[in-house]
């Protein structure tokens, strides 16, 4: 298994891959369409100046994803953090390694503040931010202006500074 910054030709896989999550195992029911960031993953992340990492594993498979958008104020909004299910737990780390990859970017492009949101249900995912460092906030104390779909969502927050 690597962490290897997204590259287009993995476009399918990437969008297989979270939509499955998403809607078969979450229950989210999230469209395609409701997630143009996913047609257009250079634009929506890169060029900003954030990033898109995948996760593939040997047979050069997408096994997971993570992703970073710039927004003003040194704020960043992690989104996209998704990992199949046989690769999850601590004892592989594809979680870890998405994260640190993640995380280094965003130290080394000098952001404050990471936000996210999660749906409810996703409680697993909830200890991993808080393990992480994350503290859970309201829509009242996000620091910049941010829409998210409503899933009865969560938010988090990490200060880098």
């Amino acid at each position: 298994m690597k962490i290897i910054t997204y590259d287009n030709k993995y476009k399918n896989q990437v969008i297989s891959l979270i939509l499955s999550i998403q809607n078969l195992e979450s229950h989210i029911d999230l469209s395609l369409e409701e997630q143009p960031d996913l047609n257009n993953i250079n634009e929506s992340y890169i060029s900003s100046g954030g990033g898109f990492w995948i996760a593939i594993d040997e047979s050069n498979t997408v096994i997971g994803t993570i992703g970073l958008q710039r927004r003003e104020n040194g704020c960043g909004v992690m989104k996209k953090f998704f990992v199949a299910a046989p690769f999850r737990g601590g004892k592989i780390g594809v979680s870890m390694q998405l994260f640190n990859c993640l995380l280094d970017h965003a130290i080394q492009t000098n952001l404050n503040i990471i936000i996210l949101d999660t749906p409810s249900a996703a409680k697993r995912s909830h200890e991993f931010y808080k393990k992480m460092g994350f503290m859970e906030i309201t829509a009242d104390d996000l620091p910049i202006q941010y829409t998210y779909p409503d899933r009865k969502s969560h938010l988090f927050l990490k200060t880098l500074k």
